[in-house]
Protein backbone atom coordinates (compact mmCIF):
# COMPACT_ATOMS: atom_id res chain seq x y z
CA UNK A 1 0.00 0.00 0.00
CA UNK A 2 2.66 1.89 0.56
CA UNK A 3 4.14 2.35 -2.82
CA UNK A 4 1.01 2.71 -4.58
CA UNK A 5 0.27 5.77 -2.42
CA UNK A 6 3.64 6.70 -2.98
CA UNK A 7 2.90 6.56 -6.78
CA UNK A 8 -0.69 7.97 -6.09
CA UNK A 9 1.31 11.29 -4.51
CA UNK A 10 3.99 11.66 -7.83
CA UNK A 11 1.04 11.29 -10.12
CA UNK A 12 -1.25 14.01 -8.21
CA UNK A 13 1.92 16.42 -8.60
CA UNK A 14 2.76 15.50 -12.00
CA UNK A 15 -1.33 16.41 -12.98
CA UNK A 16 -1.07 19.72 -11.12
CA UNK A 17 2.22 21.12 -12.57
CA UNK A 18 0.72 19.40 -15.83
CA UNK A 19 -2.82 21.82 -15.36
CA UNK A 20 -0.59 24.72 -14.67
CA UNK A 21 1.66 24.63 -17.52
CA UNK A 22 -1.67 23.90 -19.71
CA UNK A 23 -2.86 27.53 -18.54
CA UNK A 24 0.52 29.36 -19.11
CA UNK A 25 0.53 28.22 -22.44
CA UNK A 26 -2.94 28.56 -23.29
CA UNK A 27 -3.44 25.50 -24.68
CA UNK A 28 -7.23 25.03 -24.86
CA UNK A 29 -7.37 28.61 -27.03
CA UNK A 30 -4.63 26.86 -29.43
CA UNK A 31 -6.97 23.81 -29.64
CA UNK A 32 -9.95 26.33 -30.66
CA UNK A 33 -7.78 27.87 -32.95
CA UNK A 34 -6.75 24.48 -34.51
CA UNK A 35 -10.19 23.09 -34.95
CA UNK A 36 -10.86 26.17 -36.81
CA UNK A 37 -8.10 25.86 -39.31
CA UNK A 38 -8.75 22.17 -39.55
CA UNK A 39 -12.68 23.38 -40.83
CA UNK A 40 -11.06 25.84 -43.41
CA UNK A 41 -8.10 23.77 -44.57
CA UNK A 42 -10.91 20.98 -45.57
CA UNK A 43 -12.65 23.26 -47.76
CA UNK A 44 -11.35 22.77 -50.84
CA UNK A 45 -12.53 26.41 -52.54
CA UNK A 46 -9.50 27.56 -50.21
CA UNK A 47 -7.05 26.21 -53.03
CA UNK A 48 -8.62 29.28 -55.26
CA UNK A 49 -5.85 31.76 -52.99
CA UNK A 50 -2.40 28.76 -53.06
CA UNK A 51 -0.63 31.39 -50.60
CA UNK A 52 -3.32 31.43 -48.46
CA UNK A 53 -3.80 27.65 -48.65
CA UNK A 54 -0.18 27.48 -47.70
CA UNK A 55 0.35 29.69 -44.85
CA UNK A 56 -3.01 27.82 -42.94
CA UNK A 57 -1.13 24.79 -43.46
CA UNK A 58 1.62 25.98 -41.70
CA UNK A 59 -0.23 27.17 -39.13
CA UNK A 60 -2.21 24.21 -38.42
CA UNK A 61 0.97 22.14 -38.62
CA UNK A 62 2.83 24.40 -36.14
CA UNK A 63 -0.60 24.41 -33.71
CA UNK A 64 -0.37 20.77 -33.90
CA UNK A 65 2.82 20.07 -33.18
CA UNK A 66 2.92 22.55 -30.42
CA UNK A 67 -0.39 20.97 -28.87
CA UNK A 68 0.02 17.16 -29.29
CA UNK A 69 2.66 15.94 -27.00
CA UNK A 70 0.60 18.00 -24.15
CA UNK A 71 -2.89 15.90 -25.23
CA UNK A 72 -1.19 12.71 -25.11
CA UNK A 73 0.55 13.58 -21.34
CA UNK A 74 -2.86 14.53 -20.27
CA UNK A 75 -4.56 11.48 -21.60
CA UNK A 76 -1.73 9.40 -20.10
CA UNK A 77 -2.21 11.17 -16.56
CA UNK A 78 -6.04 10.46 -16.54
CA UNK A 79 -5.24 6.56 -17.60
CA UNK A 80 -2.46 6.52 -14.93
CA UNK A 81 -5.53 7.48 -12.65
CA UNK A 82 -7.74 5.04 -13.74
CA UNK A 83 -5.67 1.98 -13.48
CA UNK A 84 -4.59 3.27 -9.86
CA UNK A 85 -8.27 3.50 -8.56
CA UNK A 86 -8.79 -0.34 -9.62
CA UNK A 87 -5.78 -0.81 -6.89
CA UNK A 88 -4.02 -3.99 -8.88
CA UNK A 89 -1.13 -4.30 -6.70
CA UNK A 90 0.20 -6.52 -10.02
CA UNK A 91 0.11 -3.53 -12.37
CA UNK A 92 2.16 -1.61 -9.61
CA UNK A 93 6.11 -2.12 -11.24
CA UNK A 94 4.26 -1.28 -14.91
CA UNK A 95 2.11 2.25 -13.54
CA UNK A 96 5.57 3.61 -11.89
CA UNK A 97 7.95 2.94 -15.12
CA UNK A 98 5.01 4.41 -16.86
CA UNK A 99 5.14 6.68 -14.69
CA UNK A 100 8.43 7.53 -14.91
CA UNK A 101 8.73 7.77 -18.78
CA UNK A 102 5.83 10.73 -18.44
CA UNK A 103 7.71 13.09 -16.08
CA UNK A 104 10.85 12.24 -18.30
CA UNK A 105 8.37 13.79 -21.06
CA UNK A 106 7.12 16.49 -19.19
CA UNK A 107 10.57 17.96 -18.12
CA UNK A 108 11.26 18.13 -21.75
CA UNK A 109 7.75 19.83 -22.81
CA UNK A 110 8.13 22.12 -19.61
CA UNK A 111 10.95 23.68 -21.98
CA UNK A 112 7.74 25.45 -23.91
CA UNK A 113 7.31 27.62 -20.90
CA UNK A 114 10.22 29.67 -21.86
CA UNK A 115 8.17 30.65 -25.00
CA UNK A 116 5.14 32.96 -23.46
CA UNK A 117 5.90 35.89 -25.07
CA UNK A 118 3.30 37.73 -27.90
CA UNK A 119 5.20 36.50 -30.78
CA UNK A 120 7.32 33.80 -29.31
CA UNK A 121 5.47 31.45 -32.06
CA UNK A 122 5.56 33.25 -34.77
CA UNK A 123 8.23 32.57 -37.60
CA UNK A 124 11.55 35.26 -38.10
CA UNK A 125 12.66 37.77 -40.24
CA UNK A 126 16.45 37.26 -39.40
CA UNK A 127 18.55 40.66 -40.82
CA UNK A 128 22.87 40.45 -41.11
CA UNK A 129 24.28 44.56 -42.18
CA UNK A 130 27.97 44.52 -41.71
CA UNK A 131 28.77 47.70 -39.96
CA UNK A 132 32.15 50.01 -40.66
CA UNK A 133 35.01 48.65 -41.64
CA UNK A 134 35.18 47.35 -45.41
CA UNK A 135 36.12 43.97 -45.93
CA UNK A 136 36.58 43.01 -42.55
CA UNK A 137 33.11 43.81 -41.59
CA UNK A 138 31.43 42.51 -44.65
CA UNK A 139 33.44 39.26 -44.21
CA UNK A 140 32.30 38.87 -40.26
CA UNK A 141 28.44 39.49 -41.43
CA UNK A 142 29.22 36.44 -44.34
CA UNK A 143 30.68 33.89 -41.31
CA UNK A 144 27.07 35.15 -39.29
CA UNK A 145 25.38 34.38 -42.49
CA UNK A 146 26.67 30.98 -42.36
CA UNK A 147 26.34 30.23 -38.60
CA UNK A 148 22.81 31.04 -38.79
CA UNK A 149 22.28 29.14 -41.66
CA UNK A 150 24.34 26.18 -40.30
CA UNK A 151 22.29 26.28 -37.06
CA UNK A 152 19.03 26.29 -38.94
CA UNK A 153 20.52 23.16 -40.50
CA UNK A 154 20.84 21.36 -37.96
CA UNK A 155 18.17 22.39 -36.10
CA UNK A 156 15.02 21.60 -38.38
CA UNK A 157 14.36 25.38 -39.45
CA UNK A 158 13.86 26.38 -43.04
CA UNK A 159 15.21 29.01 -43.96
CA UNK A 160 14.07 31.30 -47.05
CA UNK A 161 16.52 34.19 -48.72
CA UNK A 162 14.76 37.54 -49.22
CA UNK A 163 17.59 39.77 -49.60
CA UNK A 164 20.85 39.89 -50.44
CA UNK A 165 23.52 42.35 -50.85
CA UNK A 166 27.35 40.58 -51.77
CA UNK A 167 30.05 42.39 -50.52
CA UNK A 168 32.84 43.46 -53.43
CA UNK A 169 35.64 41.27 -52.04
CA UNK A 170 34.14 39.21 -49.54
CA UNK A 171 31.22 38.06 -47.24
CA UNK A 172 28.37 40.42 -47.21
CA UNK A 173 26.61 44.03 -46.73
CA UNK A 174 23.38 42.43 -46.11
CA UNK A 175 21.26 39.54 -46.23
CA UNK A 176 17.73 38.82 -45.25
CA UNK A 177 15.92 36.00 -44.66
CA UNK A 178 12.37 34.55 -43.07
CA UNK A 179 12.57 31.36 -40.72
CA UNK A 180 10.27 28.97 -40.32
CA UNK A 181 10.18 26.28 -37.72
CA UNK A 182 8.64 25.90 -34.32
CA UNK A 183 8.77 28.42 -31.92
CA UNK A 184 11.25 30.30 -34.54
CA UNK A 185 11.03 34.21 -32.60
CA UNK A 186 11.09 32.61 -29.70
CA UNK A 187 14.37 30.57 -30.26
CA UNK A 188 16.04 33.10 -32.49
CA UNK A 189 15.15 36.98 -30.39
CA UNK A 190 18.62 36.05 -28.28
CA UNK A 191 20.19 36.44 -30.93
CA UNK A 192 19.12 40.13 -31.50
CA UNK A 193 22.05 42.91 -31.15
CA UNK A 194 25.15 43.63 -32.19
CA UNK A 195 27.74 40.83 -32.73
CA UNK A 196 31.61 41.55 -32.11
CA UNK A 197 34.70 39.71 -33.63
CA UNK A 198 38.16 40.02 -32.82
CA UNK A 199 40.73 38.32 -34.89
CA UNK A 200 44.02 38.35 -37.09
CA UNK A 201 42.84 39.65 -39.99
CA UNK A 202 43.31 37.92 -42.97
CA UNK A 203 42.86 41.40 -45.34
CA UNK A 204 45.63 43.01 -44.94
CA UNK A 205 49.46 42.41 -45.40
CA UNK A 206 50.85 42.78 -41.83
CA UNK A 207 48.02 39.87 -40.80
CA UNK A 208 47.29 42.68 -37.78
CA UNK A 209 44.71 41.79 -35.05
CA UNK A 210 41.01 43.38 -35.88
CA UNK A 211 37.60 44.00 -34.52
CA UNK A 212 34.82 43.92 -36.78
CA UNK A 213 30.73 44.19 -35.76
CA UNK A 214 28.07 43.20 -37.62
CA UNK A 215 24.10 43.56 -36.17
CA UNK A 216 21.26 40.92 -36.43
CA UNK A 217 18.40 41.81 -36.16
CA UNK A 218 15.67 39.72 -35.46
CA UNK A 219 11.93 40.57 -36.21
CA UNK A 220 8.94 38.54 -36.22
CA UNK A 221 6.87 37.84 -38.71
CA UNK A 222 4.15 39.71 -39.34
CA UNK A 223 1.47 39.13 -42.13
CA UNK A 224 0.43 41.98 -44.35
CA UNK A 225 -3.08 42.08 -42.71
CA UNK A 226 -1.56 42.21 -39.14
CA UNK A 227 -3.55 44.51 -37.02
CA UNK A 228 -1.24 47.04 -36.39
CA UNK A 229 -2.30 50.26 -37.41
CA UNK A 230 0.14 52.20 -39.57
CA UNK A 231 -1.68 56.00 -40.60
CA UNK A 232 -0.55 55.92 -44.67
CA UNK A 233 0.31 59.52 -43.72
CA UNK A 234 3.14 58.16 -41.95
CA UNK A 235 4.64 56.49 -44.85
CA UNK A 236 6.75 57.58 -48.22
CA UNK A 237 6.50 54.66 -50.70
CA UNK A 238 9.26 54.84 -53.51
CA UNK A 239 9.75 52.26 -56.52
CA UNK A 240 12.65 51.98 -58.56
CA UNK A 241 14.71 49.80 -60.82
CA UNK A 242 15.98 47.00 -59.19
CA UNK A 243 19.44 45.71 -59.59
CA UNK A 244 19.59 42.54 -57.79
CA UNK A 245 19.14 38.94 -59.37
CA UNK A 246 16.23 37.79 -60.84
CA UNK A 247 16.55 38.13 -64.48
CA UNK A 248 16.05 40.88 -67.10
CA UNK A 249 12.66 41.58 -66.05
CA UNK A 250 13.52 42.89 -62.86
CA UNK A 251 16.17 44.96 -64.11
CA UNK A 252 14.05 46.69 -66.60
CA UNK A 253 10.85 47.71 -64.58
CA UNK A 254 10.19 49.15 -61.21
CA UNK A 255 9.92 46.43 -59.16
CA UNK A 256 12.02 46.97 -56.16
CA UNK A 257 9.90 49.09 -53.02
CA UNK A 258 11.09 51.39 -50.64
CA UNK A 259 8.94 52.21 -47.80
CA UNK A 260 9.96 54.99 -45.02
CA UNK A 261 8.45 55.19 -41.94
CA UNK A 262 8.82 59.23 -41.45
CA UNK A 263 7.80 59.02 -37.52
CA UNK A 264 10.69 56.42 -36.94
CA UNK A 265 12.87 56.76 -39.26
CA UNK A 266 12.45 53.47 -40.44
CA UNK A 267 13.56 52.19 -43.83
CA UNK A 268 12.84 48.78 -45.32
CA UNK A 269 13.68 48.53 -49.58
CA UNK A 270 12.97 45.00 -51.04
CA UNK A 271 13.95 43.92 -54.73
CA UNK A 272 13.87 39.86 -54.46
CA UNK A 273 10.83 39.41 -56.81
CA UNK A 274 9.73 40.26 -59.89
CA UNK A 275 6.94 41.60 -58.57
CA UNK A 276 6.14 45.20 -57.53
CA UNK A 277 2.92 43.99 -55.52
CA UNK A 278 5.39 40.89 -54.09
CA UNK A 279 8.00 43.60 -53.03
CA UNK A 280 5.57 46.18 -51.26
CA UNK A 281 3.83 43.16 -49.46
CA UNK A 282 7.29 41.45 -48.30
CA UNK A 283 8.49 45.41 -47.66
CA UNK A 284 5.30 46.04 -45.36
CA UNK A 285 5.41 42.78 -43.20
CA UNK A 286 8.88 43.69 -42.18
CA UNK A 287 8.16 47.42 -41.54
CA UNK A 288 5.38 46.18 -39.14
CA UNK A 289 7.56 43.71 -37.66
CA UNK A 290 10.63 46.53 -36.96
CA UNK A 291 8.04 48.58 -35.61
CA UNK A 292 6.97 45.91 -33.29
CA UNK A 293 10.63 45.32 -32.20
CA UNK A 294 10.90 48.71 -31.39
CA UNK A 295 7.29 49.15 -29.61
CA UNK A 296 8.78 46.72 -26.93
CA UNK A 297 12.46 47.88 -26.73
CA UNK A 298 10.70 51.11 -26.06
CA UNK A 299 7.83 49.84 -23.81
CA UNK A 300 4.78 51.96 -25.74
CA UNK A 301 1.75 51.30 -25.80
CA UNK A 302 1.24 52.00 -29.50
CA UNK A 303 3.29 52.52 -32.56
CA UNK A 304 2.00 56.05 -32.57
CA UNK A 305 4.12 56.32 -29.75
CA UNK A 306 7.49 55.07 -30.86
CA UNK A 307 10.66 57.35 -30.74
CA UNK A 308 13.10 57.88 -33.44
CA UNK A 309 16.35 56.74 -32.96
CA UNK A 310 15.51 54.62 -29.72
CA UNK A 311 15.79 51.47 -31.51
CA UNK A 312 18.40 49.09 -30.56
CA UNK A 313 21.18 49.26 -33.30
CA UNK A 314 25.04 50.00 -33.36
CA UNK A 315 25.13 50.11 -28.87
CA UNK A 316 26.87 48.06 -26.82
CA UNK A 317 27.46 44.28 -28.37
CA UNK A 318 25.46 41.48 -27.10
CA UNK A 319 27.85 39.22 -27.86
CA UNK A 320 31.81 38.85 -28.34
CA UNK A 321 34.06 36.19 -30.58
CA UNK A 322 37.53 36.49 -29.54
CA UNK A 323 39.78 34.20 -32.21
CA UNK A 324 43.27 35.93 -31.27
CA UNK A 325 44.91 35.63 -28.83
CA UNK A 326 42.84 32.82 -27.37
CA UNK A 327 39.51 31.58 -28.66
CA UNK A 328 35.97 32.14 -26.69
CA UNK A 329 32.89 33.19 -27.98
CA UNK A 330 30.51 34.79 -24.51
CA UNK A 331 27.58 36.93 -24.25
CA UNK A 332 27.73 40.05 -22.88
CA UNK A 333 23.90 39.44 -21.09
CA UNK A 334 24.45 35.81 -19.62
CA UNK A 335 28.21 35.39 -19.39
CA UNK A 336 27.61 32.00 -20.83
CA UNK A 337 30.72 30.75 -22.83
CA UNK A 338 32.40 28.76 -25.37
CA UNK A 339 36.23 27.93 -25.44
CA UNK A 340 34.89 25.75 -29.05
CA UNK A 341 34.89 29.08 -31.15
CA UNK A 342 34.79 27.36 -34.51
CA UNK A 343 32.24 25.03 -33.58
CA UNK A 344 30.08 27.85 -32.91
CA UNK A 345 30.94 29.64 -36.15
CA UNK A 346 29.85 26.23 -37.59
CA UNK A 347 26.31 26.55 -36.22
CA UNK A 348 26.16 25.46 -32.52
CA UNK A 349 24.69 28.04 -31.03
CA UNK A 350 21.99 26.42 -28.95
CA UNK A 351 24.07 26.62 -25.40
CA UNK A 352 23.76 30.49 -25.95
CA UNK A 353 19.79 30.13 -26.89
CA UNK A 354 18.91 28.53 -23.73
CA UNK A 355 21.23 30.26 -21.34
CA UNK A 356 19.04 33.66 -22.60
CA UNK A 357 16.17 32.34 -22.40
CA UNK A 358 16.86 30.35 -18.96
CA UNK A 359 17.55 33.84 -17.95
CA UNK A 360 14.55 35.55 -19.23
CA UNK A 361 12.48 33.53 -16.94
CA UNK A 362 10.75 35.42 -14.75
CA UNK A 363 12.12 38.71 -15.73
Amino acid sequence: MKVMEEIKKKLGALATELEEAWTKLNIDAKLVEKSELEKQVSEPEIWSNPENAKNLNQKLARLTEETEPWELLKTQTADLSDILELGDKDLLAEVENQLTSMEENFLNLKKELRFTGDYDSCDAILRITAGVGGTEAMDWAGMLERMYLRFFEKNNFSARLIERQQGEEAGIKTAVYEVSGSHTYGNLKSEHGVHRLVRLSPFNADNLRQTSFSLVEVLPKMDTDTDIEIDEKDLRIDVYHASGHGGQGVNTTDSAVRITHLPTGIVVAIQNERSQHANKDTAMSILKAKLVQMQQEQHAASIGELRAGESAKWGQQIRNYVLQPYKLVKDTRTKYEETDADSVLDGKISGFIDAYLEDQIGK
